[in-house]
Parts: structure tokens; C-alpha cells; sequence
């Protein structure tokens, strides 16, 4: 609590190619397309909804970020297997002690260095490609609408487009791939394992399941969700925030002190809190802080409306506590909500609450990823729901005290983000069995005024 501004997270990813023995054995690796999904309920087949996400999630970095169609959510992509294998690596590195890849001959003789430098050459060939492509087709007619958010008139509207077309003769090629695999980095494993815990919570908690889905039926219906869409979506909002509350994305931030500061007490026993050094290390496990009885009531009950309850404890010094008519977006008069709040929930929580960072160097690209993350919710739960499909994975750890049953249920592997230990098996159900009306798939062209954004989603049209 009380927190400081920090530097930018480091956010990797990877992917579980295993099925453990005690899980279903006639598993297809098919990601969560809504195609595939219907397919699934209508024949009873179980999906590992943990690598469908990820998979959901890596062609929406593609299409976003480079305008690239990776194509893994329909079949199977070499470089998505390369983005997934290197990324596996560079998590397997920051928990490796010993940095043996750095032994002289090591990458010419061990089998996974030369896997991921193989990988790496495949990534960098993309990645280098696109980049040289996207110069080549640089039209400086369009980069006035890009500034000005009018995709109309874009033909590529690309975040590599727009960082390309603003740096103009700028542009170094090195420090744009460098640039790219961040994104793909900290973009991709993320909102998989957002996803991944939130449909878990969900098959536990079918009462929030229900709230939820009567908002989306409410708002959105059988059309595409739009931005306006989430903002005026509280209940969803509420139930991303509180799975990032118990299984946040990533656990655990570092940062450096770049100058002396002095820290709150805060709820520990060191009077006039902690000094920090020049250059100390700070670890901050957003885990820890989201489960402390001192910041939350019932830490460990999955409740979504407890972000409409301000929270605050004196024990806490320096502490301002949860005070829910600081979310942004949020009418004082009306107690209405129209924003995405849960990106700056650092402000409404006083820093008890960080899954996005904080300060001037908080993560880029929140409002995406909060964004990306409450459309899937909303186009998947309008028309699907999903059964838990697997025996618990550690029994012995099923706490009869504790009402989080996840350790035992489906168990964590803590990474860059928390995976399940072994897959999100589950049935799919169709919510409307026979009337799943599948969009098209592509969105339709956005209307290009505020006005008539807004009256096309008043509309209760069918796609």
C-alpha cells in the first residue's frame, strides 16, 4: 500500500504442450475459436481452455501490434511455436540460477539453445519482414488520421504502422524488433491467463456467471462489443478486476529505487516505515497483496461486487484505503459507471491494487489488454458457458477452511504470470442449445462518428 511509481513490467509467456495422466486423454489441440467452441459443445469434447486462450490471445497481438494473421486460432502456426518455445525459454532463464546458455560452445551443442536460437532466427526473419514492408508502403496521407484515432481512413492500422509513421526517418530497424517482441512479450500470456482463471472462477461461482451474462445480454446482445460497450459494463469489469485480484497477471513486479525514498509503515512493525537506498532492488508480489486481510475483507472469497464497497483499515498506516467513487468513470450524482476503470485501479485502491503498475512508467498498453480481455468475456459468455472437466490435481491441498479451492483444484505454476499446473479442462455448453448465432469473421466497419457509434449499439440487430 502506498506504493511508488516503479519501472516497466517485465511480462513473458509460455505455453503447456503435456497433458498430466490424471486429465482427459482424447484432447484435440483446437484454440478457442466460436466455430471450434460450438463444435466442442455439440460433441461432448473436452478443451484445455488454458492453451485455446493463449492461443486466442497471440492472433490478437498479431493482427493489433504487426497486422499479421498468425492464424493459431484455426490451425496451427510455426511461429506462433516459435513465440511460444522462445518465450518458454526466456521464463525458463529468469528461473534458471546458473546461466549455462552463456558457456562457450553451449548453444551449438545443447538441444533447447539450438531449438531457440532456431526459434529466434524464424522470429526476427517475421518480425524484420514486416517491418521492411511496412516502410515500403509508408503513406504520409494517412498519418494525420492515424494521430487523430480515424481508422476510416488507415489502411493499416497497426500499432507497428503508427509507431513507424511517427518516428518517421527515425526509425532503426534493431530497436523496432527490439520494440515488437516486447509487445508480443508482455501483450500475449497475460490476457491468456486473465481469461483462463476468470472462466475457472466462473464454473465455481455460478451465481457471478449469471450477473454477468444478464449485463451482456442487456448491453451488447448477439452484436459486436464496442468500446462504449465495456465502459458502461460494470459487471464485467467487476469480475476481470477480481480475478486479477486473486490470480494477478503478472504475481510478481520488480523495480529499482533510481533515487533514496522513505516508504510508509504501512501494515508492518517498522515505525516511520522503510528507507530505500539508491539502486536497492524492490520485489512486489501482487499475489501476497491481493490476498492480505489487511487490504481486502474475505481475501480468499471470490466476490466481484466487493469493488462497489469501500475497504479501509487503520492498522494500515499511511493507507488511504478502497474508496469505489474514485474508479474512473464513475458519477458521483448517478453512482453510474462509463469508463475502463479497472486500468487505473491504482488510484481507487491507493496502490493496494497495482495489475497494471503505477506511475510513469505503468504498463503501456492497459487499456488493450483490459479492453481485449472484456470483449473475449463478452462475445464467449453470451453464447457459451463451461464445466469444470477434470479431477483436482493436488486433493491433499483442498483446504476445507479456505474457500478458494484453486491450489487444489486445478493447482498454480507462479511464472511470469500463474498458470494452472496442468490445463483448464473443460465441457463446453451452449448457453441457447441450437441457437448459437456465430458473427462474421470479420467486425463490421466502425461507423465514423461518436453519434452514429452510438445509435448502431442501441440497435438490438442480430449478426
Amino acid at each position: 500500500a502506498g506504493a511508488h511509481s516503479s519501472s516497466t513490467q517485465q511480462q513473458h509467456c509460455t505455453s503447456k504442450q503435456d497433458t498430466a495422466a490424471n486429465q482427459p486423454a482424447s484432447l484435440t489441440p483446437l484454440p478457442p475459436s466460436p466455430s471450434q467452441l460450438l463444435k466442442a459443445a455439440k460433441s461432448g469434447e473436452v478443451l484445455d481452455m488454458e492453451e485455446r486462450f493463449g492461443s486466442l490471445a497471440l492472433d490478437v497481438i498479431g493482427k493489433a501490434v504487426f497486422n499479421y494473421d498468425f492464424g493459431s486460432v484455426e490451425s496451427e502456426s510455426p511461429v506462433v511455436k516459435a513465440a511460444i518455445r522462445t518465450l518458454g525459454e526466456v521464463e525458463h532463464r529468469a528461473l534458471t540460477p546458473a546461466p549455462y546458455w552463456k558457456i562457450p560452445g553451449a548453444n551449438e551443442v545443447i538441444p533447447r539453445l539450438v531449438e531457440f536460437n532456431k526459434d529466434m532466427d524464424l522470429l526476427n526473419d517475421v518480425l524484420y519482414k514486416l517491418i521492411d514492408e511496412c516502410l515500403e508502403n509508408r503513406n504520409p496521407m494517412e498519418l494525420e488520421a492515424l494521430k487523430a484515432k480515424d481508422y476510416s481512413k488507415v489502411s493499416d492500422p497497426s500499432m507497428l504502422r503508427f509507431l513507424i509513421d511517427l518516428r518517421g526517418e527515425e526509425v532503426d530497424n534493431t530497436q523496432m524488433r527490439d520494440d515488437l517482441i516486447t509487445l508480443l512479450i508482455a501483450g500475449h500470456e497475460t490476457t491468456a491467463a486473465v481469461l483462463t482463471w476468470l472462466v475457472y472462477a466462473l464454473t465455481q461461482h455460478p451465481e457471478c456467471l449469471k450477473v454477468v451474462q444478464e449485463e451482456i445480454d442487456e448491453v451488447v446482445g448477439d452484436r459486436y462489443a464496442t468500446v462504449d460497450d465495456i465502459k458502461r459494463m460494470p459487471e464485467v469489469q467487476k469480475v476481470i478486476a477480481e480475478t486479477l485480484r486473486m490470480w494477478p497477471a503478472p504475481p510478481l513486479l520488480i523495480r529499482c529505487a533510481t533515487e533514496a525514498d522513505q516508504w510508509p509503515q504501512g501494515g508492518t512493525d517498522i515505525e516511520g516505515g522503510v528507507k530505500l537506498a539508491r539502486a536497492n532492488d524492490l520485489f512486489i508480489s501482487m499475489y501476497n497483496m491481493g490476498r492480505s486481510p489487511q487490504l481486502w475483507k474475505d481475501p480468499d472469497v471470490f466476490d466481484p461486487q466487493r469493488w462497489d464497497r469501500p475497504f479501509d483499515n487503520p492498522d494500515v498506516k499511511g493507507w488511504k484505503g478502497y474508496d469505489p467513487s474514485k474508479r474512473t468513470g464513475f458519477n458521483k450524482e448517478t453512482g453510474e459507471l462509463n469508463g475502463l476503470w479497472v486500468a487505473n485501479l491504482e488510484i481507487a485502491t491507493d496502490h493496494a491494487m497495482i495489475p497494471f503498475g503505477a506511475g510513469a512508467r505503468k504498463c503501456v498498453g492497459d487499456q488493450f489488454a483490459l479492453l481485449e480481455a472484456a470483449v473475449s468475456v463478452v462475445m464467449i459468455l453470451r453464447r457459451f458457458e463451461f464445466d469444470l472437466e477434470m479431477k483436482p490435481v493436488y486433493p491433499d491441498r483442498l483446504d476445507p477452511n479456505n474457500p478458494d479451492k484453486s491450489i487444489g483444484t486445478v493447482g498454480m505454476k507462479a511464472a511470469a504470470t500463474i498458470h494452472t499446473a496442468e490445463g483448464l479442462f473443460c465441457k463446453v455448453r451452449e448457453r441457447f442449445p441450437g441457437q448459437t448465432d456465430m458473427p462474421p469473421l470479420q467486425a463490421p466497419v466502425q461507423s465514423k462518428s461518436l453519434e452514429e457509434r452510438q445509435a448502431a449499439a442501441a440497435e438490438p440487430t442480430l449478426v
